[in-house]
């Protein structure tokens, strides 16, 4: 069974499906020693190759998968480190075809709900910003919240990327400098919320994300452990797909 080129590399995470086409269009990819062309199909025996490089373990039909993982602090979202850190993949299950893609990242001191697929075109979908998915994080903040620092966070920001603000603070009590709060971000943009807290002159001592979309943590799942949705929970997350 042949597919088209640009869905078959984006379904195994090399890009987006339109970061692919433009790739075709510069004539980065060729298959069988030929340049490939916008609208060519593959089958899984075709050599494909992106800037000279053969694309491993190509298969032109991907069900997919998706794993929620307990991130705990000191793992690190990429696949290797020169500084011989963790990875969240090394506790993940293999696969026969294709890849884990994270959805997002989780930085080094932040834990929680992270999720992974091996269907490229989701992973695309599920980070892209104008789908404003909601981010639901755990916070542990050190230093005084006052009611007007609330107030500006919910308003909005000037950070050095932009302005940002949270959808949503509620506080979830505690005293002293063990205070959290939940708050709500609809963008995936590197540590915003440490930096929003911080543009207010307190500092984040513990951030745990607990939900993204409509899937939360298992109070049940342990740190370092994992999980596999089922195909209800992959249609809750994306409601507008109809990957199988």
């Amino acid at each position: 069974m042949s597919e088209k080129i640009q869905k078959v590399l984006a379904n195994i995470g090399l890009g987006s499906r339109r970061q692919i086409e433009g790739w075709l269009r510069e004539g980065r990819i060729s298959v069988n020693g030929q340049p490939a062309t916008l609208g060519d199909r593959i089958v899984a025996a075709d050599k494909v190759r992106v800037d000279g490089r053969e694309v491993k373990r190509l298969q032109t039909s991907t069900s997919c998968r998706v794993l929620l993982y307990h991130k705990p602090e000191g793992e690190i979202c990429s696949r290797s480190d020169p500084e011989g850190r963790a990875t969240v993949f090394d506790h993940l299950p293999l696969l026969r075809n294709g890849r884990w893609i994270s959805v997002g990242r989780l930085d080094y001191n932040t834990s929680g709900l992270l999720l992974l697929t091996n269907h490229g075109a989701l992973a695309n979908r599920l980070m892209h910003p104008s789908n404003e998915i909601e981010r639901e994080y755990a916070v542990r903040v050190h230093g005084t919240v006052t009611p007007s620092m609330l107030k500006t966070l919910r308003k909005g920001v000037s950070l050095e990327d932009g302005i940002a603000r949270f959808d949503q603070i509620l506080d979830a009590g505690g005293e002293g400098s063990n205070h959290w709060y939940h708050v709500l971000v609809k963008q995936g943009r590197n540590r915003l919320v440490r930096r929003l807290w911080e543009s207010q002159g307190v500092t984040v001592s513990r951030l745990m994300r607990i939900r993204f979309g409509a899937i939360s943590l298992p109070r049940t799942l342990r740190r370092g452990q994992w999980m596999e949705l089922d195909q209800k929970d992959i249609q809750l997350l994306d409601p507008s797909s109809s990957i199988r």
